[in-house]
C-alpha cells in the first residue's frame, strides 16, 4: 500500500484497491482505515477505485505531536487526493471523518469532488443545541489519560449501542478496541479538541450531490445539530435517518448503510 506524505512531512497510510471512479474513506475517531471494511470490499466489487487512509497519528500513519486541527487535516484529505492524482472523485466522512470532508469543501474548494458524504458526521456543529459539551468532552480526555484502554473499551459499547439497540458480535468490539489501541495517546486526545470547531461556515462550499446518513439513537454524535442540520443547511442533500440506528450503523446496519452509499454513487 502506498504512503503519501502531507505539507508538513508526515507519512499517510492509504489502501488503495479496485478500479473505476474513485472514493475516498475517512474514518471516524478513535479507529483507522481499516474500519471501512465491509463498505470498501463491496464498493471495490461494485467496480470503485477505494481509498481509505489512516488518520495522523492512528494506525498505521506516522503519530506526529501537533497538527490534529481541521485545517491541517483537511489539508491532509488534499494530500491524498493530490498524491493520487484524483478526479471526478466521492469524498465519504463517517463522524469525525465529516470535519474533514467538510472543511475541504470549502478550504479547498471541493477540488476533484463530484458526490460528498457525510455519515454520522460530527458536522456542522457538534456542540450545537441537544449536542456536547466542554464539560463532556474534557472528562472523556481525562479518563482516557487515566486509563486508555478502559475507556475505549466501555466507549464503544456506547457507540455500537451494545446491549440497548441492535449491537454488534464480541468479535467487532475486540476488533474495534485494537483499531483504536494503535492509536497515539497525543492524536487520541488532541483530536477531542478538534470536535469543537463550527463548521456551518462551510456548510455554503457543499455544491456537489451529498449524501447524508444519521441514526436517530446516536448517543455519541446527537443527531439535532449534525445529521439533521447539515441536511437543512445543504441545497443538495439526500437525507436518510436511520430508525432505532447508534452511532456505530457502519457495522450495526452495515448491509443497508452499504446499499444505501453505493445506490448514491452510481
Amino acid at each position: 500500500m502506498p504512503r503519501i506524505e502531507a505539507a508538513d512531512g508526515t507519512a499517510l497510510y492509504v489502501k488503495d484497491w479496485g478500479q473505476g471512479r474513485p472514493v475516498v474513506l475517512i474514518h471516524g475517531w478513535p479507529l483507522n482505515a481499516d474500519s471501512w471494511e465491509h463498505q470498501a470490499l463491496h464498493l471495490a466489487r461494485a467496480g470503485h477505485r477505494v481509498i481509505a487512509y489512516d488518520r495522523r497519528g492512528f494506525g498505521r500513519s506516522e503519530q506526529p505531536w501537533e497538527g490534529y486541527n481541521y485545517d491541517t487535516l483537511s489539508d491532509d484529505l488534499a494530500a491524498v487526493i493530490d498524491g493520487l492524482a484524483l478526479q471526478d472523485a466521492a469524498i465519504v466522512g463517517f463522524s469525525m471523518g465529516g470535519g474533514e470532508v467538510a472543511r475541504y469543501m470549502s478550504r479547498h474548494q471541493g477540488r476533484g469532488v463530484r458526490k460528498a458524504a457525510l455519515l454520522g458526521s460530527i458536522a456542522p456543529y457538534l456542540m450545537g443545541e441537544g449536542g456536547a459539551t466542554p464539560e463532556i468532552l474534557q472528562g472523556m480526555q481525562a479518563a482516557i489519560v487515566k486509563d486508555r484502554p478502559e475507556f475505549l473499551k466501555g466507549f464503544f459499547k456506547n457507540f455500537y449501542g451494545q446491549g440497548l439497540i441492535s449491537g454488534v458480535s464480541e468479535g467487532v468490539l475486540h476488533w474495534s478496541l485494537h483499531m483504536a489501541l494503535l492509536a497515539s495517546p497525543q492524536a487520541t486526545i488532541a483530536c477531542i479538541d478538534a470536535w469543537q470547531e463550527d463548521f456551518r461556515p462551510d456548510m455554503a462550499a457543499f455544491q456537489v450531490p451529498t449524501l447524508v446518513i444519521h441514526g436517530d439513537k446516536d448517543a455519541i454524535v446527537p443527531i439535532e445539530p449534525t445529521g439533521r442540520t447539515a441536511a437543512r443547511m445543504i441545497p443538495q442533500a439526500k437525507y436518510i435517518e436511520y430508525d432505532g440506528a447508534p452511532h456505530g450503523f457502519l457495522a450495526t446496519h452495515a448491509e443497508r448503510a452499504t446499499q444505501d452509499l453505493l445506490d448514491f454513487l452510481s
